[in-house]
């Protein structure tokens, strides 16, 4: 069911990573109510979203946040929330008037010609989720702070925000895992009708720096900028920093 807003302030919709919630969201909400109805849809099987589909796959997990969101909405995704608003952005065009990339990659697994994470990363993680949910989940915030000053308030924060929602189901938790070990999103970024933007933290040992180089070679109009003291999570770290990004880019992007 198509989502309508009767607001005259344009709708910004903010998409979380794996493991989490909405509730990433919280120490920015107050710097964007003024200027824009905000959406922070949680991804099926995390936070509130109980229902989520069988398999786990992207396109159904797209499908499913697509229809909260409504047409000619400023989509911005986290991490796997990135590669998710990628994918509305491919399928549902109607409903992306431009798109954001926060510390996200349309292929997260790192080859020969492009960075990111070793594919036995993904994979310890997949097998230890399967022993031990909450221990895997830790890990993975210690892995999104690393290397950033503020690492320990900054999975302090992470930690609350996963707390104060029901944890995620095991099943969209091994999904997401697979999506972010096997999907790709590259070939098709050239169907991008929209203006896309990106924000990265220099130390990110997630989604390196150094995939920039290459993505801009994917997509050269886009505008990227890269918080040299931020890693994975940089509205967590430099909220001040990434709210004033954020503005700029949904202002502009507004006005196109």
């Amino acid at each position: 069911m198509a989502v309508s807003v009767e607001n005259d302030k344009p709708v910004l919709v903010l998409v979380h990573g794996w493991g989490l919630n909405h509730a990433v969201w919280q120490q920015i909400l107050p710097q964007l109510a003024e200027h824009f109805v905000v959406l922070t849809p949680d991804l099926p099987g995390f936070g509130l979203a109980t229902h989520y589909p069988e398999p786990y796959t992207l396109a159904d997990v797209a499908a499913m946040v697509a229809t909260q969101i409504p047409a000619g909405s400023l989509v911005l995704g986290w991490s796997l929330g990135g590669l998710v608003a990628t994918q509305i952005a491919l399928d549902y065009p109607d409903k992306v008037k431009a798109l954001a990339l926060v510390a996200s990659s349309p292929c997260f697994v790192a080859s020969d010609d492009w960075p990111g994470m070793a594919p036995a990363v993904l994979s310890q993680f997949a097998a230890a989720l399967a022993k031990d949910v909450a221990l895997t989940i830790d890990r993975f915030l210690a892995i999104q702070a690393l290397g950033s000053e503020t690492a320990r308030h900054e999975i302090k924060l992470l930690k609350q925000a996963l707390l104060s929602l029901p944890l995620p189901q095991p099943v969209a938790l091994a999904g997401g895992l697979t999506i972010l070990a096997t999907d790709d999103l590259r070939s098709r970024l050239t169907e991008l009708c929209m203006p896309v933007a990106g924000c990265y933290g220099r130390l990110d040992s997630l989604v390196p720096a150094a995939m920039l180089t290459k993505l801009q070679a994917l997509l050269p109009a886009a505008e990227f900028t890269v918080l040299s003291k931020a890693s994975h999570a940089p509205f967590i770290s430099h909220p001040v920093e990434f709210s004033s990004w954020l503005l700029d880019w949904a202002h502009s992007a507004k006005a196109n």
